[in-house]
């Protein structure tokens, strides 16, 4: 029987990929600080690390795993630490990473757009360095480091009806309640991921031979103004746009501009997505009752 490891995987997309993988016939472990509660299949086994503590980490290191999916890499030091604790004990090694590795674009991004080959690392902890940086210096260190063999998964914004970070929640409640949303550049193209997309993604790169930074997202891109206009309309009230709000009522989409993707390398490797169109409007009626 193969054996994974999951590092943070009792939330979200975390969560499902732990399904899917107990679901294949694998002997999945989930690692995480114990501090959130989920209800995982029975079979799953959880030990209690902290990602930020290097000999906790090397706890994990004295087993053998076919795969490793690492939710919870943030910084140049998350990485070399794990670099340090799985160094010939892992098959594969699968990072959860971010569209935000890019900077902002009118053009649709590709993975030569930012080169984790060639960034300079920096040793640093994650309270030192912004989202960004820390994941492009995961990314830098794991690829250069070459300990084993790695994919990165860039993901835009993942949705889902149970969010924890309630970004497209925002939208519907502000619409369903007739308070403005301060909103930069309502023209900004942007694309998505649903959570149990990501998780199948997340399964399926840990079992090809693909290697380096691939994007994953939803086929299609979506307008703010356009997403803004789907759910005015579902909710049967208008969005009120405005440029300058106060601070709590300013989009988490905000963005000064454009911001997507092309997944084009992963769907020539194999990978089937979703169209945006397929759940998008499905999940933003289904939030929008639940706000009702």
């Amino acid at each position: 029987m193969k054996k994974a490891l999951v590092l943070g995987g009792t939330r979200f997309f975390g969560k499902r990929l732990v399904q899917l993988l107990a679901e294949s016939g694998m002997e999945v472990t989930v690692a995480t600080r114990g501090m959130t509660e989920a209800d995982l299949p029975p079979q799953v086994k959880r030990v209690t690390v902290d990602r930020d503590d290097v000999h906790s980490l090397a706890t994990l290191g004295s087993e053998d795993w076919d795969v490793i999916y690492d939710n919870i890499c943030y910084s140049s030091q998350n990485a070399l630490d794990a670099c340090e604790a799985f160094r010939g004990r892992v098959g594969r090694y699968v990072l959860t990473s971010t569209l935000s590795v890019y900077d902002f674009s009118p053009e649709s991004l590709k993975e030569e757009d930012f080169d984790p080959y060639t960034y300079p690392i920096v040793s640093a902890p994650k309270e030192e360095v912004s989202y960004q940086e820390g994941k492009r210096q995961a990314e830098a260190v794991f690829f250069q480091q070459q300990a084993f063999p790695v994919i990165a998964a860039r993901f835009p914004i993942v949705l889902a009806e149970d969010d924890y970070t309630r970004r497209l929640h925002f939208h519907v409640e502000h619409v369903s309640e007739g308070r403005p949303i301060g909103m930069v550049n309502p023209e900004a193209i942007m694309c998505f991921i649903h959570a149990q997309e990501a998780a199948e993604f997340l399964q399926w790169a840990g079992t090809v031979e693909l290697k380096g930074p691939v994007n994953a997202c939803s086929h299609g891109t979506i307008r703010l103004n356009a997403l803004m206009d789907e759910i005015a309309d579902t909710v049967g009230k208008p969005a009120i746009l405005q440029e300058k709000t106060a601070e709590e009522d300013a989009s988490p989409y905000g963005f000064p501009e454009s911001f997507y993707m092309d997944n084009g390398k992963a769907g020539e490797a194999g990978f089937s997505f979703r169209t945006l169109d397929s759940w998008l409007p499905q999940l933003i009626r289904t939030l929008a009752s639940q706000n009702s």
